[in-house]
């Protein structure tokens, strides 16, 4: 059985760019890409310079492209559903058709899922007239009547305040969970931010444009798109079998260098934070991460 020096576990912009580095780096690499990206609903990304506006599937065309350049890196589109450690630097990942790949090294770039809020009609906009990320997508959205759908009290004044920048025809909805301060409710409604804490019966509109939001009570408030805060959460049981411990957030813990609680354990993207970023800060976590790898197997083996 081959011996790789790293295998990285997810194909979104963290994996991808740390096989690169490595590639690189001449290390023998085995990727494990199944193609189920959290931003498979998003029709482009933004934020990454010389690559604003890309759809997700260029992207991902461009650095498999990229990527095999480098004879080194072997790339599996299957899902890694086992992980093993069998030694000081010894690791067995097992594919979903029951091949077993062993490595030296692991990076987990396992990404995000999310819980969208339970309000009908929302997945039919999210990702054309509805986004979680202002920094992604608030350009393109700017100027218009939008709404902020947040059920998460701790956030969602601060995405309310961020949001503001991009447009001052805003309205907040709380879908009926919690409130606000009395400091917040006062500072949005002297900015013009309407407050709307009943719950949403349905979102309306068509071919994903969002038109209206429908409240309970009969309430119905135009409106061209918005931001919602999902409920994030790591995919994390090879993580937690391998022995991986977690910080406060629920992410993975690490140290500045991308490094786990586990010898030769390493994670990348966004499951430190449990918080979706960029495709360039994803990708630099990436990069990051992999010249970890890299120092770690120069140091075993010089």
């Amino acid at each position: 059985m081959k011996l790789y020096d790293c295998a990285i576990i997810g194909g979104g912009p963290a994996g991808l760019n740390a096989a690169l580095v490595l590639g690189r780096a001449r290390r023998h690499v085995v990727l494990f890409d199944d193609n189920k990206p959290r931003n498979a609903v998003t029709r482009e990304s933004h934020g990454f310079i010389t690559r604003d506006g890309v759809k997700p599937d260029e992207f991902r065309r461009a650095a498999h492209l990229d990527i095999s350049k480098y004879p080194s890196v072997q790339v599996v589109r299957k899902k890694a559903v086992d992980m093993v450690k069998r030694g000081h630097a010894l690791f067995l990942v097992q594919a979903s058709t029951g091949e077993v790949y062993q490595a030296r090294t692991i990076i987990l770039a396992l990404g995000l899922k999310e819980k969208l809020p339970d309000i009908t009609g929302v997945a039919d906009y999210y990702g054309s007239s509805l986004f979680s990320c202002p920094y992604c997508d608030g350009w393109e959205m700017r100027d218009q009547p939008l709404a902020v759908i947040s059920e998460n009290e701790s956030h969602r004044f601060s995405m309310v305040s961020t949001v503001y920048n991009w447009s001052k025809d805003l309205i907040v909805c709380t879908n009926g969970v919690g409130s606000f301060e009395p400091q917040q409710r006062a500072k949005l409604l002297s900015r013009g931010v309407r407050i709307f804490e009943q719950r949403i019966a349905s979102l309306r509109g068509k071919s994903g444009r969002l038109q209206k939001i429908v409240f309970a009570d009969g309430t119905e408030v135009a409106r061209t798109g918005g931001f919602v805060t999902s409920d994030w959460y790591l995919p994390i049981r090879a993580a937690e079998k391998l022995g991986c411990r977690l910080n406060e957030s629920g992410g993975l813990a690490i140290d500045d260098y991308g490094k786990t609680t586990v010898e030769h354990v390493y994670t990348a993207g966004d499951a430190a934070t449990i918080s979706p970023a960029q495709l360039v800060v994803a990708a630099a976590g990436g990069s990051k991460a992999a010249m970890s790898v890299n120092t770690a197997l120069t140091h075993l083996d010089f």
